[in-house]
């Protein structure tokens, strides 16, 4: 019963870990313009992974599009690749999840079958969590250098002031789920040690060849066997056998045998 609850709770952590990695691939404020001691505050603007988006006061957004793919950075386009591999790893972690339940009969499937899917399952939450972390992360530090990048040259009297960028609420979502798939990853490997089946144990069987027991004499006369009467009474039969004449009757020695 443990099992079965174990790994119901780690496809559902898992399920919202990777439901969360979509949403949050999907969002565009990964970046968020940063409002502090900037002047112009008419304009908002934010940027995701696919588009960049400026919002004015009034409500209007317009949202464009990146119309390429070689003039991104190479960073940009390495966070785009680990989502994408997470969402995917996911998804197949959640079908093979969904066979390798306890509680779901399928045909003649042995525990030790679903424990292979489950422990398969486990390992490709806890890959496709650690893509999501590892590409959040990156973005998160892309952020970090280009911000203080800014404002040093703000502080440095340059006359273009340059838009600062700050952490957007994507980022955030992406870490939160990215966590929730890999404790899902966990438990579901967890859970994979309750389906696997017990060793049978055989208890030990000595087999003894059987063979004819021969009796030996102890003590210093001579050694004899069991087949010396045996032997005797072969001879002694086979010359009963020779002393018959060939009608079948016995012949006995007759006073003209000895002369």
């Amino acid at each position: 019963m443990s099992t079965t609850i174990c790994q119901v709770m780690a496809f559902i952590v898992s399920s919202l870990g990777v439901a969360g990695c979509i949403v949050s691939t999907a969002m565009d404020m990964w970046s968020t313009q940063d409002l502090y001691d900037n002047p112009v505050t008419a304009v908002f603007q934010y940027q995701g992974l696919w588009r960049s988006c400026m919002r004015q006061s009034s409500g209007f957004t317009e949202c464009r599009p990146y119309f390429t793919i070689l003039g991104l950075p190479a960073m940009f386009q390495a966070v785009r690749a680990l989502m994408i591999v997470g969402i995917v790893l996911g998804i197949l972690g959640l079908l093979v999840c969904i066979f390798a339940l306890k509680c779901i009969r399928i045909g003649n499937m042995e525990d030790s079958a679903k424990a292979n899917m489950t422990l398969t399952s486990g390992i490709m939450f806890i890959v496709a969590g650690l893509c999501a972390i590892t590409g959040v992360s990156v973005f998160a530090n892309m952020l970090v250098t280009n911000f203080w990048m800014s404002t040093a040259n703000m502080y440095q009297g340059m006359q273009n002031v340059q838009n600062r960028y700050t952490f957007g609420s994507a980022l955030f979502v992406g870490w939160v789920a990215g966590g929730l798939a890999l404790v899902g990853g966990i438990m579901m490997c967890l859970a994979c040690r309750g389906l696997i089946p017990e060793e049978s144990r055989y208890k030990a069987v000595s087999y003894n060849a059987s063979g004819r027991n021969i009796s030996y004499r102890t003590g210093p006369y001579k050694v004899g066997s069991g087949y010396e009467p045996e032997t005797k009474t072969r001879k002694s039969a086979g010359y009963e056998e020779a002393a018959r004449s060939e009608d079948g009757r016995r012949s006995y020695p007759s006073k003209y045998d000895y002369v």
